[in-house]
């Protein structure tokens, strides 16, 4: 026979928990709820300035959002190099100098988003790739530019611990 307590024990169902707090501490899950995430610009100027619709990344969570970032020379505001493994590289640059503006490095790089205009530049792009994360490299994925944007071949996207 099962008693009616443990019945009732049975049938409640668990607490709900949200950053290690539960239902039972009910005060500090609503100012939790009622709170916002502290998020930073992040903005180094050894990077190409962005346009207004984005910003070069930014801080939140423990973590560092870098926007795709194209082989752009911030003192130019042209993009440096024609071939893929120039561009990657520039690309890769720039996203360096974010990533420390951030408090941050490459090699806390957990995932990053390739964007090709060529897809026969993937092997081009991961020879320079390896240069820069000759071992334990990031997460990865890839993708085809949308639209042409003359003399682009790469963009990079990254986050990273901050």
């Amino acid at each position: 026979m099962v008693s009616s307590c443990h019945r009732a024990r049975q049938s409640r169902s668990p607490p709900v928990a949200h950053a290690g707090l539960t239902v039972e501490n009910s005060a500090a899950l609503a100012a939790l709820k009622g709170s916002k995430m502290a998020r930073q610009i992040v903005f180094s100027p050894k990077a190409a300035r962005p346009p207004p619709t984005y910003s070069q990344a930014v801080r939140a969570a423990g973590l560092v959002f870098v926007s795709g970032t194209a082989p752009t020379d911030p003192t130019t505001g042209a993009f440096r190099g024609t071939t893929v493994q120039e561009q990657t590289a520039q690309c890769l640059t720039n996203i360096q100098a974010i990533l420390e503006e951030a408090g941050s490095s490459l090699d806390k790089i957990v995932s990053v988003t390739i964007v090709l205009a060529d897809e026969d530049d993937f092997a081009g792009m991961n020879e320079e790739w390896l240069k820069w994360f000759p071992s334990n490299p990031p997460a990865r994925q890839g993708a085809k530019l949308p639209a042409r944007i003359p003399g682009l071949k790469v963009s990079i996207a990254a986050i990273a611990e901050a």
